[in-house]
C-alpha cells in the first residue's frame, strides 16, 4: 500500500468486475487459506467424501446409479441450494426425526477424521511443503501425463446416467459428512487466526456459489480438471486421504449404530459461522451463478 489508496483501488476493481463480495486480507493469509481450501472442502475434500459415500451406499445395497445420485447430486443440488441462500444451519434444520438423528451421527463420526486430514494439509501448506510438492509433481507430469478423474468408476456411472432427475432429496448421511468437513475446515482456520470474512469465503461461499455449480454442470471431473495445475494436483493428492479417513473411521461407526456426540452437535448448532453467514447472506446478490457451454 505505497500511496494509501490500495483499498480504494481494490474496491474499484471489485465494483468494475461485478464481484459480489470483497474481503480484506493479507497476501500471506490469502495464500495459506486459498491453497489449503482447494485441498479441503472446495475440491479435494468434496471429491473424497463423494467417493467415500458412493462406496458406502453401494455397501448398503444401493445400485451404482442410485449411489451416485445420493452423493454428487445431493451435494450440488439441495445442499448447495440451501447453504447458498440460508446458510449451514438450515441444512441441519431441514431434517426431522430419524433423519436428523442420522445427520447427527454422520456429522459426529466424520468431524475428527476430516479435521485430522485438514490439519495435515494446513501444516504442509503453511510450511511451503505443499507448493514444493506441486513443483516437483509438475515436473513429473512433463514425463507422465496427468490422469483424468473422469476415469474413476463413480464419475463414469454419473456420466452414463440419462435423464437425471431435476431434483434429488436431501440425504442426511451425505449432508452430515459434508457439514462435518466444512465446519472442521472453518474451525481450523479460526484456530490459525484467519479473519471471519476470509474463512466464510474459503470454506462456504467459494464452494456453493462458485465451484459446486460447475460440478453440477459437468461433474467433479470437469470442475477439478479445469482448475489450475496447483488445484488439480492438490485435489488428486488429498481426495484419497479424505476417502480413506471416512471409510476407515466414520462409516464403520455409522454401520455399528454408535450414538451421536451431543457435544459436537451442540457446538455446531451454536457455531459462530452461522452469524457470520447471516451477514454474508444479507449482502448476497439476488441472482445465482449460471454455467453454460458455449459452442
Amino acid at each position: 500500500d505505497i500511496n494509501g489508496k490500495a483499498t480504494d483501488i481494490a474496491l474499484g476493481w471489485a465494483v468494475a468486475l461485478g464481484a459480489p463480495f470483497s474481503f480484506e486480507t493479507t497476501l500471506r493469509d490469502e495464500y495459506k487459506s486459498d491453497i489449503f481450501g482447494e485441498r479441503g472442502i472446495l475440491l479435494g475434500g468434496v471429491h473424497g467424501l463423494c467417493e467415500a459415500a458412493y462406496k458406502w451406499f453401494i455397501s448398503q445395497g444401493e445400485s451404482k446409479e442410485a449411489a451416485f445420485l445420493k452423493t454428487a447430486e445431493v451435494v450440488t443440488g439441495p445442499i448447495t441450494e440451501i447453504m447458498s441462500k440460508k446458510g449451514l444451519k438450515a441444512v441441519y434444520e431441514s431434517f426431522e426425526g430419524e433423519d436428523r438423528e442420522t445427520f447427527e451421527k454422520a456429522y459426529s463420526f466424520a468431524y475428527e477424521p476430516c479435521f485430522d486430514v485438514l490439519l495435515e494439509i494446513y501444516e504442509d501448506v503453511a510450511s511451503g511443503n505443499e507448493i514444493r510438492g506441486v513443483v516437483f509433481a509438475d515436473d513429473r507430469y512433463k514425463r507422465f501425463s496427468i490422469s483424468k478423474i473422469e476415469n474413476m468408476p463413480m464419475w463414469q456411472v454419473g456420466a452414463a446416467i440419462d435423464n437425471k432427475p431435476e431434483s434429488v432429496s436431501l440425504n442426511p448421511v451425505v449432508a452430515g459428512i459434508h457439514m462435518a468437513c466444512m465446519v472442521a475446515q472453518i474451525d481450523l482456520l479460526i484456530e490459525k487466526g484467519h479473519c471471519y470474512s476470509e474463512i466464510a469465503n474459503e470454506s462456504v461461499i467459494e464452494a456453493v456459489d462458485s465451484l459446486y455449480p460447475y460440478m453440477a454442470f459437468r461433474g467433479a471431473a470437469y470442475m477439478i480438471d479445469n482448475c489450475s495445475m496447483t488445484a488439480k494436483l492438490g485435489a488428486r493428492k488429498w481426495a484419497p486421504r479424505f476417502d480413506y479417513a471416512l471409510c476407515q473411521e466414520a462409516f464403520p461407526k455409522l454401520d455399528a449404530d454408535f450414538e451421536a456426540d451431543t457435544d459436537k452437535i451442540e457446538a455446531f448448532k451454536g457455531h459462530v459461522i452461522h452469524k457470520i453467514m447471516e451477514t454474508c447472506l444479507s449482502l448476497r446478490p439476488s441472482v445465482d451463478i449460471f454455467v453454460k457451454e458455449i459452442a
